[in-house]
């Protein structure tokens, strides 16, 4: 019976996989990404020409966020854009310039300012944050993580044409120059100068290629 029952599967398996063979699948998907990318769009609160936005796991706040020109989110990212938290209100802005790329599974939460420039490319699982739970202060920390308040330690600049390699992590307060690299797993805590390349935890000048 079990030898009948897979044998009848693998025939409809089959009769499918005819009609609808591997490359029409793609192009089915390529369609439907197309029209999920343009309902989506219509939540963010400016968005210029040619704008990709891949299926997001997670989105807050679009109001708030602005993509120029042929911006592309690719899948799975989380962006998290706040005006409110708990008694707290904010005036968050997100902006992101034409023509750059976040990576697949990307995370950025905003409360304060983050600023991306144009060319910017991100590898996969870049995090960038201009914020945290709670400051480094004693007496909150008898509190649960998530109950303490959101606190900023300033915004976020990257400026033009930076390439970020895969899983760096980009926190509060720090401005990345033009035309510098973050090499992969590098942690950011403080400014970058233009034309560097950083890596490490924390991140450190590893060349000045403005030299």
């Amino acid at each position: 019976m079990r030898i009948m029952i897979k044998y009848f599967v693998l025939n409809i398996i089959r009769f499918f996989h005819y009609v609808v063979n591997y490359s029409m699948c793609r192009k089915i998907v390529a369609h439907w990404r197309t029209i999920y990318s343009y309902w989506i769009q219509l939540e963010f609160g400016k968005v210029g020409k040619g704008v990709y936005i891949g299926k997001m796991f997670f989105l807050k706040g679009a109001k708030y966020i602005s993509l120029a020109n042929n911006v592309c989110i690719s899948e799975r990212c989380i962006i998290e854009v706040y005006d409110s938290y708990q008694e707290q209100r904010f005036t968050p802005l997100l902006t992101i310039g034409a023509n750059s790329h976040i990576g697949d599974d990307g995370h950025i939460t905003c409360i304060n300012m983050i600023q991306i420039g144009s060319n910017v490319l991100m590898g996969r699982k870049v995090f960038i944050t201009d914020n945290a739970h709670g400051a480094s202060d004693r007496t909150q920390l008898d509190f649960a993580p998530n109950k303490r308040p959101l606190v900023s330690k300033g915004p976020v600049i990257i400026e033009d044409n930076v390439w970020i390699g895969e899983m760096v992590c980009i926190m509060p307060g720090v401005k990345i120059g033009k035309g510098s690299i973050i090499g992969a797993n590098a942690v950011v805590t403080k400014d970058v100068p233009p034309y560097c390349v950083v890596g490490g935890n924390p991140a450190k000048i590893i060349k000045n290629l403005d030299v």
